[in-house]
């Protein structure tokens, strides 16, 4: 299956938080209605501003989005002050997982931040997530960092 990716609109807010909670590990926090609860339009409308970030949506030929990532790129004065991307909020239909939309997201990913001027990308992977680590692992990601999370 081919898809194509584009910049989430406002529109697309329902079906995205949608594939937030299909997930076992982060959706249970999730609220799915639509209209979309207004704090996640005030999100979307933080993320969609911030030149820095790209809210992005996977679509297939008859316009059903299946699949969403979040590229932001960072900048810093490590690596000769080189910018860095940072992908999270990778997520892809149940329905459609297994048909290779996932490696096609990462690529479109990769682009676009080489394109942006990014030498490297990063992501964080739960500890849990051991598949979705190989999946990262078979596309060139290696395992870089120790993760760690303090809830404020």
């Amino acid at each position: 299956m081919n898809i194509r990716m584009r910049r989430a609109t406002r529109a697309d807010v329902s079906t995205i938080v949608a594939l937030l909670a299909d997930d076992v590990r982060g959706g249970a926090g999730e609220v799915v209605s639509d209209p979309p609860d207004v704090a996640y339009l005030d999100a979307f409308a933080r993320i969609d501003g911030e030149p820095r970030s790209l809210l992005a949506v996977a679509e297939t030929a008859d316009g059903a989005v299946v699949g969403t990532l979040l590229l932001t790129t960072i900048p810093g004065l490590s690596n000769r002050g080189g910018e860095l991307a940072l992908l999270s909020a990778v997520r892809i239909a149940a329905s459609v997982r297994g048909q290779g939309l996932g490696g096609q997201m990462i690529q479109w990913a990769i682009d676009e931040a080489r394109r942006r001027g990014c030498g490297i990308i990063e992501l964080l992977s739960h500890a849990s997530r051991t598949d979705a680590q190989r999946f990262y692992e078979r596309l060139g990601f290696a395992r870089s960092h120790v993760g760690m999370r303090l809830r404020l």
